[in-house]
């Protein structure tokens, strides 16, 4: 079967959308509920403030996560998803069951050009 550019360019899209290394694991964490950034930092070990701002702006940005300041001392910051962003997570979830199912596989075919195995693996248990 032959793929139309109009059924590929938005799944393209969307996965570009979503492609930078933390942002499943945003919106997976704020799949739990609304969370402030210090939680969502502690939750995703190894993210950099800036590399985490970054992220949610730029998913703030395509409307998948909503951002809610309120004016108290000391300031109060919340992020959330979208229902828009929440309708990502079943697709995200049947995405980690095949990434799952097919771990082996991947594993076995996950090399980088000069042949070396992949020295990072993504941690897909924490997006489950």
């Amino acid at each position: 079967m032959a793929y139309s550019t109009k059924l590929v360019c938005p799944i393209q899209r969307t996965v570009a959308m979503i492609a930078d290394k933390w942002k499943v694991i945003v919106i997976a964490n704020l799949g739990e509920g609304t969370k402030r950034f210090r939680e969502l930092q502690r939750a995703m070990q190894g993210v950099t403030p800036k590399v985490l701002t970054r992220q949610l702006r730029d998913l703030e940005h395509d409307g998948l996560v909503s951002r809610k300041a309120y004016a108290e001392v000391p300031p109060r910051v919340e992020y959330t998803l979208t229902p828009l962003g929440r309708s990502l997570l079943p697709v995200l979830q049947q995405l980690h069951h095949w990434a799952v199912a097919n771990s082996d596989s991947l594993l076995k075919h996950s090399t980088t050009p000069d042949g070396e195995a992949e020295a990072e693996e993504a941690s897909l248990e924490q997006t489950a």
